[in-house]
């Protein structure tokens, strides 16, 4: 029966053409506009760690003074690197590290290199499972690695690839500055987006990191660090390190808990409620205690990393659909009540009205799925332009296959919703009248 009305339909269409040709242009130029809003809006909303987005936290706390206050505002977005240190010492969560980034210069031994610059990790040594980072080649980093301000470096695949070819790797030395590292894994591929674990230095990669160094071989060597630092107070302006010292009153570091259970997420903000306490009572705080564990999802709501802009556009393109499909609702009934005579036959030949409207559907199901096929040539071209934009999510801007199956899914229920009332009218013609006006 379907094959059947199906048939019908392509008849339809070829004796219909230009009828047939604004029905499915409607449909595609709505789902073109709705698919490329979408597939941006799915991609930058997207959980980028799903397994572990409820057992990964966000630490916040406030150690500004008093200057500013506002009583129920948020603590600050980073952690100062006392604080950070502390908490990761008493190694209170079932995992636990600290993090930021900077600039690193490679001296490559390999001939025909030469020295070049790369954006590098700095983190301690649960980073790599709490994360789930793949290391394909040889191992991470351990705490006693941390401990011993190790020159060891992790690399990612490819920069292996570049600096060594086919090669192993690992336990060769390479040049970081003017320090020499032992290669002691590789990571494989791993490029989380949005990028949940540092919103401070891009919310999307285009390209992933590529380098991944201890923190604290970083601050053994006074690297310097990219990213947000919000400093207040009088600082000590003899420290080596500068603003990155560890008794500088500056947020400038990530962290981050892995709390496995309900119980231990409880827990574990008894233990920074207690600490918090503790620094303001020794006069180091001095703002009320505020302090906030945040899971991932909730991490990136808070941050807004969906742009209110993708929101909007997604739903202009909603709308945008909606007039198309009520444009294809006035031509699907021009088209159906002008086949007055010829429902009328087949009613008296036997037709049931649901054979009728189950046909007319058909019809309108089959519009929708070419106006899909057109409209995903629409919402590719519509995707290559916002390749184009300058915006730093343009690079993930693809068509990937849920969303590929989408487009047809939306264009013929699109279609089929539509096809509703035009067919419910055709249904209801009377054989009789219809015959006598032949």
């Amino acid at each position: 029966m379907f094959a059947y009305y199906f048939n019908l339909a392509l008849r339809s269409f070829r004796r219909n053409k230009v009828l047939t040709a604004l029905m499915v242009l409607a449909v595609a130029l709505g789902i073109g506009a709705s698919m490329t809003t979408l597939t941006v809006f799915h991609i930058l909303s997207g959980n980028p760690i799903p397994a572990k987005s409820d057992k990964l936290f966000y630490v916040q706390m406030d150690p500004r003074p008093m200057a500013g206050y506002k009583p129920g505002g948020d603590p600050l977005d980073q952690m100062t690197r006392f604080d950070a240190e502390t908490l990761l010492r008493d190694k209170r969560a079932d995992r636990q590290a600290v993090m930021s980034a900077g600039n690193v210069a490679i001296e490559p031994d390999t001939p025909g290199l030469t020295p070049f610059v790369l954006e590098a990790r700095f983190t301690s040594a649960d980073f790599f499972p709490m994360f789930d980072v793949p290391v394909v080649q040889g191992r991470a980093w351990t705490g006693e690695d941390d401990a011993a301000r190790a020159r060891v470096v992790l690399l990612s695949s490819a920069l292996a690839q570049k600096l060594f070819g086919n090669a192993d790797p690992t336990g060769r030395t390479l040049q970081l500055g003017k320090t020499a590292f032992r290669v002691i894994g590789v990571v494989g591929d791993w490029n989380p987006n949005p990028r949940f674990y540092d919103l401070t230095n891009g919310r999307y990669n285009g390209e992933p990191e590529e380098i991944y160094v201890p923190f604290s071989t970083s601050r053994d060597l006074h690297w310097g660090s990219t990213g947000n630092m919000n400093c207040w107070g009088d600082g000590d302006d003899k420290d080596p390190e500068g603003a990155t010292g560890p008794n500088q009153p500056c947020a400038w570091l990530q962290y981050w808990a892995q709390l496995d259970t309900p119980q231990k997420v409880a827990d574990y903000r008894a233990y920074l409620t207690n600490y918090s306490d503790r620094q303001h009572a020794a006069g180091r705080f001095q703002r009320p205690t505020n302090v906030r564990l945040s899971d991932v999802m909730t991490w990136l709501d808070f941050n807004q990393v969906v742009p209110s802009d993708v929101r909007l556009q997604a739903w202009l393109a909603l709308g945008f659909l909606g007039v198309c499909l009520l444009n294809t609702v006035g031509l699907l009934l021009a088209k159906f009540l002008r086949r007055g005579g010829e429902v009328g036959v087949r009613r008296a030949l036997g037709a049931t009205r649901r054979d009728i409207f189950l046909q007319c559907l058909i019809e309108a199901g089959t519009v929708g799925l070419a106006g899909g096929v057109l409209g995903l040539g629409l919402a590719t071209l519509g995707l290559w332009a916002v390749r184009h934009q300058p915006t730093d999510y343009a690079d993930l801007a693809h068509l990937d296959l849920p969303m590929l199956l989408a487009t047809f899914v939306l264009a013929i229920v699109s279609s089929l919703i539509a096809g509703v009332l035009p067919a419910w009218r055709a249904m209801q013609v009377t054989p009789a009248i219809q015959l006598k006006t032949q």
